[in-house]
This record gives structure tokens, sequence and C-alpha cells, in this order.
């Protein structure tokens, strides 16, 4: 990895062997030769394997306690480039990213695509980019990106189990207008399709209005991830 990279893209993971190897692949393949590029997996504690997944890549590995927030700003913390992409393990960014990030805004998001092949798959996708544009608050599906500066003026992604994306967007919109990229970024329709499209775009729903009439993240994760407890 070059010693001042450009970009730095943070990957928080937590038992993600099963799409970890397809995104680092698909990720290295698609960077060209000359970009001043730098990849950070910041793991929570897998135990499936992920870490050595992610160590027959030139990736460097940050280990955190889980939680996006902590393992984002774990990586962001040790990231040496000049503009900062938080992306999921389940995302394949464009094959133009590179070339779209070159002229990046202080900060911004990407259009969102689902690999799902239904009809219901379409609607959903453009409902979230409408959303997203209009309201300036993207996902963290939509692979964020920041400028270093301007990402250590918002304080970092804060510190809450749960929708820290729309908080960090929330505070980023108060001080610059977003750039959209509007070349689709794919990420995995798999909660939708193991928990039911329409049973799983309710609770999303139901889980943003909770968080904007003043629920706590701490009490949203818990209605979000059950199993964890």
């Amino acid at each position: 990895m070059p010693d001042n990279p450009r970009l730095s893209i943070v990957i928080p993971v937590l038992n993600e062997a099963d799409c970890l190897d397809r995104c680092l692949a698909r990720l290295f393949a698609q960077c060209p030769a000359e970009d001043d590029l730098e990849v950070i997996v910041c793991d929570g504690g897998s135990d499936d394997g992920s870490p050595q997944i992610a160590s027959r890549f030139p990736c460097r590995i940050e280990h955190s306690q889980p939680g996006r927030a902590m393992q984002m700003n774990q990586g962001a913390g040790v990231a040496r480039g000049q503009l900062l992409l938080f992306l999921h393990a389940d995302s394949i960014l464009p094959a133009n990213a590179f070339e779209y990030l070159r002229g990046a805004a202080p900060w911004g998001f990407f259009r969102l695509r689902l690999d799902g092949e239904a009809t219901a798959y379409r609607v959903i996708e453009t409902a979230i980019n409408l959303r997203s544009r209009l309201s300036s608050v993207a996902g963290g599906d939509q692979a964020l990106f920041f400028e270093r500066e301007f990402f250590q003026e918002l304080g970092a992604y804060p510190a809450i189990p749960l929708m820290e994306d729309i908080a960090i967007c929330k505070a980023a919109r108060r001080r610059a207008k977003p750039r959209f990229i509007d070349s689709a970024l794919t990420t995995s329709s798999r909660r939708w399709q193991s928990n039911g499209l329409v049973r799983t775009v309710l609770l999303m729903w139901s889980l943003r209005l909770a968080y904007w009439l003043g629920v706590s993240p701490a009490r949203l994760h818990r209605i979000y991830y059950p199993q964890r407890g």
C-alpha cells in the first residue's frame, strides 16, 4: 500500500466470511494500478474466519469492539488517505467509482442498486435513492465518503449502536451539500430475502420513524438485532 494514499476505504466486518472474499476481490480488481488507495478491514470480533480472508489481500487489518460506528471510527483513525470511504462487506462499488471519486465533494454517497432480480427490488431501491437525494440522508450501504478534514470536523461517527449513518448525514448536511454519485453501487438483498420484503421494508421505515421521534438507538438496536440480545 502507498505511504500517502489519496483514498482510504474502510470496511467494517463482523462474521462476513460469506461475502468478504468477493467484495475484496472485486475491489482490488477494479482499482487502477496507479490509484493511491489503501483498504482497511476493521473486524469486530468475527469467529467465522473473516480476518483470515482479509489477510489474503493487501489490506490493513484492525480490530475493535463490535459495532459499526466503533469499527469505522477505528479504521478512520489509522487511515492515511485524504478521502475516507466506508464500504459494507456485502457491497460492490461501480466499475467507474474511482474516476468519480477523484472529484469528490466534502462528502457524499452513491446511488444504490440491490442485487435481487425481482421487480420489487427495483421499487425499493428507487424509493431509497429518491429519499436520500431529497433529504441528503443516506444509509451506510450507499458507501458514504468524506474528506478527512470534514470527517474530523463532524467528530467522526457518533458512538451509537444503530442509526450512526443517519446521524452523521444529518450533521454533515448542515455544513455542506452532499455529492450524489449516480453510478450505482450494488449491495446484497439478503436482509429482504431472509426476513421477507414487506416485513423488512416496514421494519426499516418504522425504525427510522422511531429514531426521528427520539427513541434511543440502543433500543432500536435491540429491535433490529434481537438475536444479539
